[in-house]
């Protein structure tokens, strides 16, 4: 019955939506045209768009031209090591990172015109990831002997390791929060092309996994560097004091939850196989899920310039906000089904193409996982851009960590019995339960933004 009626409901308003988006589309040129003497292209969330925009494209820009490299240089077994270690390094990231660029991004947001405030936030972040970097390294020295796959390849583990705590220590955060994302996108472009060229000349075999992760995570590196120095020079140099540090750890604690909870059934699954699997099963899904994620490209960079913004209206103007969150919902959602129907239809070719002949059981895993690609886009628009912004970092806590436990309990009983394929079954129905809790969660609360802003 709760499924029935949550489909019913879900066909109730995307048929209203479909009646709607006339209407919708002429609010949102209103909206446009009431920019205070400024054109849409000039406008801070349209800069916020393109330079995200950027950003990911430099991101996708890694996998889509070094994934096919690697998968054909390293073999399957090869490859599968280096998702295996890439998966760790991800989740281990997330100790470091500790979800900053979302409990950071809304404390800048929330701050922007505040110098003092801005360098205090500054300071604190920092000096919270300096502590949790100690804290990741700590966590792979106790690792290491109860890991086989570690103890037979340790420099796989010190390379995780060295590109967890770089990308842990990225700024965007900070750029996201004051919808000021060029500097930073000019550096991150920069940096991962020089990446990719080091991984080209340098990754030439099976053997060098490790050094195809180090590869990754010098660029990470040398980028938060220069971009920490450029936002120093803005805010002013503040050494972290504990209590700073500690107001930034207490700030991001619920947010770093969510964050670990979504790593139970999203970075960490590749991991997770290789507790049940052989390295060549794991490469087959660690190849397919990074097709499946790469398809969400196109849509990141909606989602990370409005959240900023429906943060900032969330405060002044709950009716602007609704509006804005149901143009996410609609956008993402749509551009969610259309490219996951792609997915699932093509992928063969694609898996052909971006992994090469030899990965041709990575197909069927890709058709399941084509799953994913609207369920997440649909997640992440009524939970990041909707939940977050009005308060409600408890309940989507308690969705999220609800599938990382479900992520978990279905790959001990999937994976060792259907390996790569018991994975990705685990892997959809978890994200299918998160955006099912969102959607609930939200109507029960009267705050489903596709109705709100119809009734607004």
């Amino acid at each position: 019955m709760v499924k029935r009626s949550l489909s019913e409901a879900l066909a109730t308003n995307l048929m209203q939506n479909a009646q709607a988006v006339a209407t919708e589309t002429l609010e949102i040129s209103g909206w446009v045209s009431r920019i205070r003497g400024k054109r849409l292209w000039t406008h801070p969330v349209t800069q916020n768009l393109l330079a995200i925009s950027i950003v990911q494209a430099g991101n996708n820009a890694v996998p889509l031209l070094t994934v096919p490299y690697l998968t054909r240089v390293l073999g399957p077994t090869g490859w599968g090591l280096f998702g295996f270690a890439q998966s760790f390094a991800i989740s281990l990231g997330l100790v470091a990172e500790y979800g900053f660029w979302l409990s950071g991004s809304r404390e800048v947001a929330r701050h922007r015109d505040d110098r003092v405030m801005l360098g205090k936030i500054v300071a604190g972040v920092m000096g919270a990831k300096t502590m949790l970097a100690v804290g990741a390294v700590l966590i792979a020295f106790l690792l290491k002997p109860t890991i086989p796959i570690f103890r037979q390849h340790p420099g796989l583990l010190w390379a995780a390791v060295f590109w967890s705590v770089s990308q842990g220590f990225n700024m965007m955060w900070y750029y996201q929060g004051l919808e000021r994302m060029w500097r930073m996108a000019s550096f991150d472009i920069f940096f991962k092309t020089a990446a990719i060229a080091a991984t080209f000349l340098l990754v030439r075999g099976p053997g060098d996994e490790s050094k195809a992760l180090a590869l990754g995570g010098v660029g990470w590196f040398v980028s938060a560097v220069v971009t920490a120095a450029i936002a120093y020079r803005e805010v002013g140099f503040r050494w972290p004091t504990l209590l700073l540090s500690w107001n930034a750890l207490r700030m991001g604690w619920s947010l770093f939850l969510f964050r670990a909870a979504v790593s139970l059934y999203t970075s960490a699954n590749g991991f997770v196989l290789g507790f049940f699997a052989i390295p060549a099963q794991v490469g087959y899904y660690a190849g397919a899920e990074k097709i499946s994620k790469g398809l969400l490209a196109p849509l990141s960079p909606l989602g990370q310039a409005l959240l900023p913004r429906i943060t900032y209206l969330a405060a002044s103007s709950r009716d602007r906000a609704a509006r804005l969150a149901k143009m996410s919902v609609v956008v993402m959602g749509v551009g969610g089904l259309l490219l996951g129907a792609c997915a699932f239809l093509l992928s063969p070719l694609i898996v052909r193409v971006t992994l090469g002949p030899a990965y041709q059981p990575a197909v069927p895993v890709l058709r399941v996982l084509a799953g994913l690609v609207p369920s997440i886009a649909l997640s992440n628009a009524l939970g990041i851009q909707w939940m977050l912004p009005l308060g409600l970092d408890s309940t989507l806590n308690r969705i999220i960590l609800g599938a990382g436990l479900l992520n978990v309990v279905l790959a001990v009983l999937l994976a060792p019995r259907f390996a790569q394929i018991g994975m990705a079954w685990a892997v959809l129905a978890s994200e299918v339960f998160v955006t099912a809790g969102i959607y609930i969660a939200l109507r029960r609360r009267h705050l489903d933004p596709l109705v709100s802003s119809r009734n607004s």
